[in-house]
């Protein structure tokens, strides 16, 4: 039985949380001090964890792969979960890099090392003591991953498809367009965009799925599955904005999401601002914000993060040679139109609407199809790239 994150993180939070824990091995014995995170609770540091358990590390910035002679433990760095052999467990606390170091949660130590390698690992709460009774000699290593290597392509090229989600419709207009023209709301830009890019794909010989071509509301938990097993990449097109506050105009730039959790104060006011669009939805197809379950759901699906971000860096790339505004970088955030999507998945905010300069260039036409260009380039180069790291001639999957 798996505990609940609430139940765990009560366990492993209060009071009763170990300062210190004892790692014994046919070696000799190591002590850990444990680290205090005030957003995550008790923490232990990675290279000391590693090296007292002659274990491996590797990461790509996103994911966290931890070895001890087994199947590795998959930890998403900033979300409370853990992956092995394709289970989903959920923790207490997320795997952290803090101050340029990895931090791994207590609860890996005290419960999924000894739960789920129990061939090897015993920990014993009263005396806060994990006994290895056998480790493999392996050095510790920690590095980034290695590309893999290029096949040479074969075949005829498939079909390629992504799916183009122009964000709101309908009853939902998003941000008001503080300074679009008169009557334009950010539906109205995030349509416009969107059929502009689906028209320079399709030129290119790429096909592209719309969520919507018309002002009509979908659902939040129904955009991500119009990319299913045939779609190479979501793309959620949308507008920035910011509250009333001094200074608030000035804000400008784009950026691009993926789902992970927020980083930032920053990234949480956009994914509060995004998800909020449940309130135009009915009851019953609502997708509730929030919580483990809404960030995880079907998490062992979403290998992609690794190629959202990719995704996410190419788009930024492009936007940097036709948006006079600065760029605002790749970020993360638990955005409800991602959570749902099978495959890599990303959302561009295009500019702010709360900016003068940043309205006219997502208004005016001719920069609408710069945009738009500049998204395709992103798109195709993103697609050709997999291909090349897929070592084949196809983007399908």
């Amino acid at each position: 039985m798996v505990l609940t994150a609430a139940v765990l993180l009560h366990l492993l939070a209060g009071p009763g949380a170990p300062t210190v824990i004892t790692i014994a091995t046919p070696g000799g014995e190591r002590r850990l001090v444990v680290w205090s995170d005030p957003r995550s609770g008790p923490m232990l540091p990675a290279g000391a964890l590693l090296e007292a358990l002659q274990g491996t590390a590797a990461s790509d910035g996103i994911w966290v792969d931890v070895q001890f002679g087994a199947a590795p433990f998959r930890f998403l760095i900033g979300v409370s979960v853990l992956l092995r052999d394709g289970h989903l467990y959920p923790l207490a606390a997320p795997a952290r890099a803090l101050r340029d170091s990895l931090f791994l949660p207590l609860q890996f130590v005290t419960e999924a090392l000894p739960r789920l390698q129990a061939e090897r690992f015993r920990y014993d709460p009263g005396s806060a003591r994990l006994t290895d009774l056998g480790a493999p000699g392996a050095r510790t290593t920690v590095a980034a991953t290695p590309p893999p290597k290029a096949a040479t392509p074969a075949g005829p090229r498939p079909v390629r498809r992504v799916t183009i989600d122009p964000g709101h419709g309908g009853v939902d207009p998003g941000n008001n367009g503080m300074y679009f023209p008169n009557g334009v709301r950010e539906k109205d830009v995030n349509l416009k965009v969107g059929m502009l890019v689906r028209d320079e794909l399709r030129r290119r010989g790429i096909e592209v799925t719309m969520t919507r071509s018309r002002d009509t509301l979908i659902d939040l938990g129904h955009r991500g599955s119009y990319c299913s097993d045939d779609c190479d990449l979501f793309v959620s097109i949308h507008v920035n904005s910011l509250p009333r506050r001094t200074g608030y105009t000035n804000a400008r730039g784009f950026e691009t999401y993926i789902m992970a959790e927020a980083r930032t104060e920053d990234a949480a006011r956009v994914a509060r601002m995004e998800n909020e669009a449940v309130r135009f939805e009915t009851p019953s197809d609502n997708v509730q914000a929030g919580g483990l379950d809404f960030i995880l759901k079907d998490l062992q699906l979403n290998e992609y993060l690794r190629e959202s971000a990719q995704a996410a860096e190419l788009v930024q790339s492009s936007l940097r040679g036709v948006h006079s505004g600065p760029d605002r970088g790749v970020k993360h955030a638990p955005l409800m139109v991602l959570n749902t999507a099978r495959r890599p998945a990303i959302l561009v905010e295009l500019g702010f609407a709360t900016n003068r300069e940043d309205a006219a260039i997502m208004s005016g036409a001719t920069s609408q199809r710069r945009l738009a260009t500049a998204l395709a380039d992103a798109i195709e180069r993103y697609l050709n790239a997999f291909e090349r790291r897929a070592g084949t001639s196809s983007g399908g999957r």
